[in-house]
């Protein structure tokens, strides 16, 4: 149950970072279609920093999930810190801009 909430609070942490800027729309959620929307309502580049950062997030998020009942593996830990530090990548980007 840890490592669900672990993700879970991850991705809020994530959302509440990138919705603590004024947007067209708010980014909803960290599935593809939600980031593509959000992309696409903002009208922001999707190679830009912000937007890449999200999207390798959530890969790793969704990595996470499905790895949630194997056994903690260094790779799975490994993963945990950088999503750790990709939050931290996405609380810096959304403080400039």
């Amino acid at each position: 149950m840890t490592e669900l909430n672990n993700r879970i609070d991850a991705q809020r942490v994530i959302l509440n970072h990138v919705n603590s800027v004024f947007w067209n729309e708010e980014l909803y959620g960290l599935s593809r279609g939600a980031i593509d929307r959000w992309i696409s309502v903002n009208g922001i580049d999707p190679k830009a920093d912000l937007p890449c950062a999200i999207c390798e997030s959530a890969d790793k998020l969704f990595f996470l999930a499905n790895k949630s009942q194997e056994q903690v593996t260094d790779e799975y830990l490994l993963l945990s810190v950088e999503i750790l530090e990709l939050t931290q990548r996405i609380a810096k980007i959304v403080e400039v801009a």
